[in-house]
C-alpha cells in the first residue's frame, strides 16, 4: 500500500515539471526583447550616460554687445597759419562771392563738371544763362550752381582740387578759425594801403573789414598775387596797381533764386562767425553734411538721372577770353555773334 502511494506521488512531480518547462523555455528574456514600435526606447542607465555641458541659464547668459558703429573719420584741422594762406587767394574777393565760393566748396566733387559746364556756356548771360541752368535740369547743388555765371572762378578751383577739397573741408570743420584768417589777410593788405574801396568796390573799416561790391546786381572778381598784397610794399612801389577790379559779371533779378542781386542775402557776419548763403544761415559742417540741405526755395532740385541733353550749343572760352579774366581785365565774348548766327 505504501509503495504504492509513493508511485503516484513520483508520477504527479513527473506531470508537473513537464507542463511548466515549456513555459519558461519560451519565455524570450526581458533585455533581448525588441520594443514595440510605437514605445520609445528605454534609455541607458544613468552611469552609462555622458555628463551632459553645463548650459547656463537664461538669467545668466551675458547679455548680448551690439557691434560698434564705424567711427566717421575726423575732420583736417589746420593751423591759424595754414588757413591764412589756404584763403590768401580769394580773401580780397567781395563778400557775396567769397560766401557762394566757401559753401560751393563743400562740395568738391561736383566742381570739375560744373567748371566745364560754365565754360561751354559762358557765351550766355542774364536770364538767358539762367534758363539754360534750370532747363538743362542740372543736378549740382545750388550753391555750385550759383558759381555758373562766373567760369573764371570754376576753373581756378577745378584747377586746383586740392585746395578746393581743403577749403571745403575747412570752411565745414573750423568756420570760425576760416572766417578770421579772412580778417586777418584782409588787415594786412588794408595795412599796406593794397586794399581800399574805388568805383567797384566798397572796403569799410574795421573791427571787421567788409567787401561789398557798389552795385548788388554787377559782382567784380578781382586779380591780385597774394605774394604781393600780404607783405610791406619795397619802396617806391606802386600799391594801387596791386589789385585789379576790372572783371565783372552781372548777376541781376534772373539769379535771385541763387541769392544774387540783393543786398544782403549772401553776407557774412564776421562778429558772430556766421555765414549767410541765399539770405539764410549756412549750416552745413562737419558732421551733418551727408544730411544737410540749404534752403533755396526759387531752385528746383534734380537727380543725376533726371539731366537731359544739352540743349544749347557749346562753346569753351578762347584763351584770350580765359586770361583777360585771370588778369581782371574785362572780357570781350568772342562768340557772341556767332551764337546768334546759329539761332537766326
Amino acid at each position: 500500500m505504501k509503495s504504492r502511494k509513493a508511485l503516484l506521488v513520483a508520477l504527479a512531480a513527473t506531470l508537473s515539471i513537464s507542463l511548466v518547462s515549456p513555459i519558461f523555455a519560451e519565455a524570450p528574456r526581458a533585455q533581448d526583447q525588441a520594443p514595440p514600435p510605437d514605445q520609445a526606447q528605454t534609455p541607458p542607465l544613468p552611469q552609462q550616460v555622458p555628463p551632459p555641458e553645463q548650459q547656463p541659464e537664461a538669467s545668466q547668459a551675458p547679455p548680448q554687445q551690439a557691434p560698434p558703429a564705424p567711427q566717421a573719420p575726423p575732420p583736417p584741422m589746420y593751423a591759424p597759419a595754414q588757413l591764412q594762406q589756404m584763403v590768401s587767394p580769394i580773401a580780397l574777393y567781395p563778400d557775396p562771392l567769397l560766401a557762394q565760393i566757401f559753401a560751393a566748396a563743400t562740395y568738391p566733387d561736383q566742381i570739375p563738371d560744373a567748371a566745364q559746364w560754365a565754360d561751354e556756356h559762358h557765351y550766355l548771360t542774364g536770364q538767358a544763362l539762367a534758363d539754360a541752368i534750370q532747363q538743362d535740369q542740372l543736378s549740382w547743388d545750388p550753391s555750385v550752381q550759383a558759381l555758373l555765371p562766373f567760369p573764371s572762378v570754376l576753373r581756378m578751383m577745378a584747377s586746383d582740387m586740392p585746395w578746393t577739397s581743403a577749403l571745403g573741408n575747412a570752411f565745414l570743420a573750423q568756420q570760425q578759425d576760416v572766417m578770421n584768417a579772412v580778417q586777418r589777410d584782409r588787415a594786412e593788405a588794408a595795412q599796406y594801403g593794397y586794399l581800399s574801396s574805388n568805383s567797384q568796390v566798397i572796403v569799410s573799416g574795421g573791427p571787421y573789414i567788409t567787401i561789398m561790391p557798389v552795385n548788388p546786381a554787377f559782382v567784380v572778381v578781382p586779380y591780385y598775387n597774394p605774394a604781393v598784397v600780404f607783405v610791406a610794399p619795397a619802396p617806391g612801389f606802386f600799391v594801387g596797381g596791386a589789385i585789379r577790379f576790372g572783371f565783372g559779371i552781372s548777376v541781376g533779378v534772373a539769379f535771385r533764386p541763387w541769392g544774387w542781386g540783393v543786398v544782403g542775402y549772401n553776407r557774412f557776419d564776421w562778429g558772430a562767425h556766421r555765414v549767410f548763403v541765399n539770405n539764410a544761415v549756412w549750416g552745413r559742417t562737419w558732421v551733418n553734411r551727408g544730411a544737410y540741405v540749404h534752403p533755396y526755395p526759387g531752385v528746383r532740385r534734380y537727380t543725376a538721372a533726371q539731366r537731359v541733353p544739352d540743349q544749347h550749343a557749346l562753346h569753351p572760352e578762347t584763351d584770350r577770353e580765359r586770361q583777360a579774366a585771370r588778369e581782371g581785365h574785362p572780357v570781350h565774348e568772342e562768340h557772341h555773334e556767332e551764337h546768334h548766327d546759329d539761332h537766326k
